[in-house]
């Protein structure tokens, strides 16, 4: 049985999309048995256009990366998908964990939090690649955890 990853972000479109996706093809390539969704805080408020942000598309291309049906449109996070994980991790500490600790307070001290900021605070080339870093990290950690 796999353990489940769950990365969430503000609208579930662009970063923990990305993380999610880059995350499990890594996954997969390693044979790690991990597998990874995300959710958005604030998914359901529709200020996203389409399934999935151009950067993170731009850069899967640009990485081989496939979709693999990954083109849904974002998701709100719920109760349901925090008790599901293993491990939950949230891109930005800043704007998520006051949402957090609004929206699921008893979650809000519990997750790992990453500092990778929005489009209007980080280009999409220094998020993907922060994010890239962190998964990185985080796929030596599980492999070297028993």
């Amino acid at each position: 049985m796999d353990n489940k990853l769950l990365f969430i972000c503000t609208g579930n479109y662009y970063r923990s999309r990305y993380a999610e996706i880059f995350f499990n093809d890594l996954a997969l390539k390693r044979q790690i048995n991990w597998t990874a969704t995300s959710r958005g805080l604030a998914a359901d408020e529709g200020h996203n256009v389409g399934p999935i942000a151009p950067p993170v598309l731009e850069r899967l291309k640009l990485r081989g990366i496939p979709l693999n049906g990954h083109a849904r449109f974002p998701m709100q996070l719920g109760e349901k998908d925090l008790l599901n994980a293993d491990l939950i991790i949230a891109l930005d500490r800043h704007d998520h964990q006051p949402m957090m600790a609004k929206q699921f307070p008893a979650w809000a001290d519990q997750i790992t939090y990453w500092d990778v900021p929005d489009l209007n605070i980080m280009d999409s080339e220094n998020a993907l690649s922060g994010i890239e870093k962190n998964i990185y990290s985080l796929l030596e950690n599980i492999c070297t955890t028993p």
